[in-house]
């Protein structure tokens, strides 16, 4: 069954197989800890493509997340401050977390175990809280889930 997509402000990119989408306010850092992950997955031998950044279109199909990219900002990736540049991109995608960018002076130490976040009404999330300043994200995400990104 195909659900209905719902644009949404975030960013998705997928790792190996695993796909991440970076949600939360204009200038928080979604961006910047994409293109790091990105960037950490090449020398690592690791596929690594954006889905989209900015809009994404976010449904739920046959009990997955999916992301989509909407056609007029394919391969197109936002970074502050030195501007729009083209990346290797994928389409469509399977979501599997939600990455939050957090300020590290106003967040919690110790956030939630096992924490969901509600992407839209009726789509829910793993939820990963990264510092948007962090030096290495993927090496946090992977420590997190436990896993590699494969």
């Amino acid at each position: 069954m195909t659900g209905e997509a719902t644009n949404i402000h975030a960013t998705a990119i997928v790792i190996g197989k695993t796909g991440l989408l970076f949600l939360g306010p204009s200038g928080s850092g979604k961006s910047t800890l994409a293109f790091s992950c990105l960037a950490a997955a090449k020398p690592l031998g690791l596929a690594a493509m954006l889905v989209a950044d900015d809009r994404v279109l976010i449904a739920k199909q046959d009990g997955s997340v999916t992301a989509e990219c909407p056609p007029t900002i394919a391969g197109l990736m936002e970074i502050r401050y030195t501007g729009i540049v083209r990346m290797p991109y994928i389409s469509k995608a399977e979501m599997h977390f939600a990455i939050r960018p957090v300020d590290p002076a106003t967040a919690e130490r110790l956030p939630p175990e096992d924490e969901q976040i509600d992407v839209t009404g009726s789509i829910r999330l793993p939820l990963i809280r990264l510092s948007a300043t962090s030096a290495n994200p993927l090496a946090i995400i992977t420590a997190k889930i436990g896993a590699r990104l494969d």
